[in-house]
């Protein structure tokens, strides 16, 4: 029974980030080419993630914690998400996509906390348990970026002028039947809170971890996790666009090199982090935004595609050793009572405000340095997003004093 749950649970974590993966890398391509969208469309569509990172807690608290078993919700939200998949696949025009991805993304947002959900219910060390479990979300993005690349190759010159990127919402509209199908053969997950038991709405948004503000580091965390979201949102929107103009073949399973990085990366910072800190940690992996974003900026995809590459590579260091860091970083200083709401209030502001922020101010230097209907200043657009992401490193380093929360950790180590 346990290995059937594992089963199950792994098979659930892999559907999951397929569809993720399925659709959303080569979305910035789809929108310039088949939809003919300009920088700011393309920043209203990538918002979208944002408005349901934003509305998702309360579609969690209200809600999956209070009526219904987790496992339901997840399967009802993956079957309506399908139909409007299916829907955006028929799509012929920005004004009649946007609507269904917008009501998309509503439902699909909670669901990443939905298989969290299911998947913890089901272990008794969620700590050791959870990596082996969430490792095949990870398996299942680069599946679907090999399938679109290599099995399909619907991202070829060729494919892309006949229109048959497209054909991605499709392979994540039957994915995302499946699983909505599967959830309701997955383990009973009821709701967590009791019938009647008081519940506020500062409990649904995570308001109480606005008290971890006070503490000036974690201010600074707090101020720097929003604003590297700026940079990173002009990866999300552009890259599989900008491989994709240089005529690199093949951009959508290239770029699953980024997460078999972050797999290697995230078993490497363990040791990086307790050997430096946290301080260092974290520099690291804003460094590593503005060195990848150089590299785009520079490389081209003939004698310099290793360039492409390497940027391409960075990926495990700038996602783990910022946002995984970040997130041991919130934990610790949370404590027992605030932990899960400081984590819903540290995805709050990077996928939610940070992201929005970001994908508008990427659209707009987009829109900027576009030169044709078919080609943008890359140069120009990656050195904006290089600076951007210096700018937060240099704020960072000044500010955080890495001493005092040093001296702090070790003061509750000892009491």
């Amino acid at each position: 029974m346990i290995l059937n749950n594992r089963l199950k649970l792994s098979f659930m974590m892999f559907l999951e980030f397929f569809i993720w993966g399925s659709w959303f890398v080569t979305l910035g391509t789809f929108l310039g080419k088949d939809l003919l969208a300009d920088g700011s469309q393309s920043a209203a569509v990538f918002s979208t993630q944002s408005f349901g990172a934003i509305i998702a807690p309360f579609i969690i608290g209200m809600i999956a914690d209070r009526y219904f078993n987790a496992e339901k919700i997840l399967g009802f939200l993956h079957i309506i998400g399908a139909v409007l998949m299916f829907q955006m696949y028929n799509a012929t025009d920005f004004v009649d996509f946007y609507p269904y991805v917008f009501a998309y993304m509503i439902m699909f947002m909670p669901t990443l906390a939905l298989v969290n959900s299911v998947s913890f219910n089901q272990m008794k060390d969620p700590e050791k348990e959870f990596s082996s479990i969430r490792v095949w979300g990870t398996i299942g993005w680069i599946i679907a970026g090999l399938c679109i690349s290599f099995l399909f190759q619907w991202d070829s010159a060729e494919a892309i002028s006949e229109g048959q990127l497209r054909n991605t919402f499709l392979m994540a509209c039957f994915a995302s039947v499946t699983l909505g199908i599967f959830s309701f053969t997955l383990p009973a997950t009821p709701p967590t809170i009791i019938k009647g038991e008081k519940f506020t709405f500062s409990d649904i948004i995570g308001l109480d971890a606005l008290k971890l503000l006070n503490n000036k580091n974690f201010l600074i965390f707090f101020i720097s996790s929003i604003l590297i979201c700026i940079p990173l949102a002009f990866y999300y929107q552009n890259a599989n666009l900008f491989l994709s103009e240089l005529g690199m073949e093949n951009p959508t399973g290239i770029m699953t090199i980024g997460q078999i990085s972050e797999l290697l990366f995230l078993l490497l910072l363990p040791v990086f982090f307790s050997r430096f800190g946290f301080k260092k940690t974290i520099l690291v992996g804003m460094i590593a935004w503005a060195v990848r974003y150089t590299l785009f900026a520079y490389g081209n995809a003939n004698e310099l595609a290793s360039m492409l590459l390497i940027g391409i590579a960075l990926h495990g260091i700038c996602y783990d050793f910022f946002f995984v860091s970040g997130q041991i970083y919130t934990n610790s200083k949370a404590g027992e009572k605030y932990k899960s709401a400081a984590q819903g209030l540290i995805t709050l502001a990077t996928y939610g405000v940070g992201m929005l922020i970001g994908f508008w101010v990427a659209g707009f230097v987009s829109d900027a340095y576009k030169l044709s209907d078919s080609s943008h200043d890359w140069e120009k657009i990656w050195m904006v997003a290089a600076g951007i992401a210096a700018a937060v490193a240099v704020l960072f380093v000044i500010t955080f004093n890495q001493n005092k929360e040093a001296a702090l950790i070790h003061a509750e180590e000892i009491t």
